[in-house]
């Protein structure tokens, strides 16, 4: 029965020293439940609670300018057109790095398969590379111009 139950153990930890490699399970197990229990939902939480009051402060903000004079109202819809096109203006330029990220991962992995593997295989590095010429085309040529 003894010898059953550690060669089950032996099994399911994956080494000869069942109770050395224990500790490694043992720490993996409690590392996982502490970030995917603990630590991802808090800072999600925390995350949207703070998108949360910045958009409050940002409406009471606008409120009370646009109440304020005849001019506060003008003034309120040029500061939301302002945020919106800087807003479009940075997922653009986001658009543009990861494009070229991607179409040099995708040319670098092209190169490294074809020295390793051989041109056959290389044709994997195609998908990230056609992926970032995607994205830059779209922003190049697909995009809404920013105003």
């Amino acid at each position: 029965m003894t010898r059953l139950v550690l060669t089950h153990l032996t099994f399911l930890f994956g080494a000869d020293d069942v109770f050395g490699s224990f500790g490694l399970w043992a720490f993996l197990s409690v590392g996982a439940v502490a970030l995917f229990g603990i630590f991802l939902p808090i800072t999600t939480w925390l995350e949207s609670r703070r998108k949360e009051r910045e958009a409050f402060y940002k409406a009471e903000t606008l409120r009370r300018v646009s109440e304020a004079s005849g001019d506060g109202g003008k003034a309120s819809i040029d500061y939301l057109r302002e945020q919106n096109r800087i807003a479009q203006l940075k997922t653009i330029e986001g658009m543009k790095i990861g494009g070229l990220t991607m179409t040099a991962i995708g040319a670098g992995t092209m190169v490294l398969i074809w020295v390793l593997a051989g041109p056959k295989v290389s044709v994997c590095g195609l998908v990230p590379l056609l992926m970032g010429l995607a994205m830059l085309a779209y922003v190049y040529f697909f995009a809404a111009p920013v105003q």
